[in-house]
């Protein structure tokens, strides 16, 4: 099934869970035990990450789709980077995809790995969007930034960039995790008069440890509010509390945006069926 048809009921948000790979090292059996748990909750869909860096993460993305879609019945999507692919290689993925029934993807540069020269055939994920959109059949999801890409000088050109990839096929969006409703309400508004219509998932990502959210804020550059601030330091040394604030300020915030009328929720699982359920629970009755 296409994703985008999930968004024309609008008398409903979209669910949607984050998963991925294990690393290298570690069987890829070893996440499915998990995973089988998480797809219980019966999700709207369910997106796999790339391997790290967008390098040789191909075939377990797939894998773990494709076991999620074809063995536990819940709609998978499969993400997709280029800046580290060549056309030959992007055509490999992308019949392997659909030999595995994969019909959904997101599509992205990726980042660039110190050490790796990057391909010169994709610069940019508009150029992978409009390269997907004239290869096959594909449902294609773009990411976004609320708070601004951070290789941006400026929101207008951070919009103006997104509407490039909008206009080369991204069928809808993804958020980046933001702590701050407020900035995702300004984007909405900022896309809106740059006329990108397509539906928007919020992305919201639990926070339950300080290293954690240190790394996640120094990767995408989320800003945190003073509440979130007050409540990483107040439980700071107590993890199960941490656990437990982070999942209410994610269900806070989620209850925001759906009475705000968001387009779908994107929920960065971190492989960990206790969060997934937890919140889906708590906002099962307003989806």
């Amino acid at each position: 099934m296409k994703i985008r048809k999930l968004f024309d009921n609008k008398e409903k948000t979209v669910f949607s869970f984050e998963v991925f790979p294990p690393k290298k090292t570690s069987p890829i059996e070893s996440v499915y035990g998990k995973l089988e748990e998480i797809c219980a909750l019966k999700p709207d869909f369910i997106s796999v990450t790339y391997g790290a860096g967008g390098t040789g993460g191909h075939s377990r993305t797939c894998e773990i789709a494709s076991k999620i879609k074809n063995d536990f019945g819940v709609e998978s999507m499969a993400h997709l980077t280029c800046v580290n692919s060549t056309r030959a290689m992007i055509d490999a993925t992308l019949e392997d995809l659909k030999s595995h029934n994969i019909e959904n993807i997101l599509a992205l540069r990726g980042d660039y790995v110190e050490g790796v020269e990057p391909k010169k055939d994709f610069v940019y994920a508009s150029e992978l969007c409009a390269y997907i959109k004239s290869s096959g059949d594909f449902d294609i999801a773009g990411a976004c930034y609320p708070e601004v890409h951070y290789e941006s000088k400026d929101e207008v050109e951070d919009v103006l960039n997104l509407k490039k990839k909008v206009d080369a096929g991204a069928d809808h969006l993804i958020s980046q995790l933001f702590f701050d409703n407020g900035a995702f309400y300004r984007f909405l508004e900022r896309t809106r008069i740059a006329g990108i219509d397509v539906p928007v998932e919020a992305g919201i990502m639990p926070v339950t440890n300080k290293s954690q959210i240190e790394r996640m804020v120094s990767m995408c550059g989320a800003s945190l509010p003073p509440k979130f601030v007050k409540i990483m330091q107040k439980y700071d040394s107590k993890p199960e509390a941490l656990r437990d604030a982070g999942i209410a300020y994610a269900v806070e915030q989620i209850v925001d945006l759906i009475a705000n009328g968001v387009d779908g929720i994107h929920l960065y699982t971190m492989n960990n069926p206790y969060i997934a359920r937890k919140i889906s629970e708590a906002v099962s009755s307003l989806l």
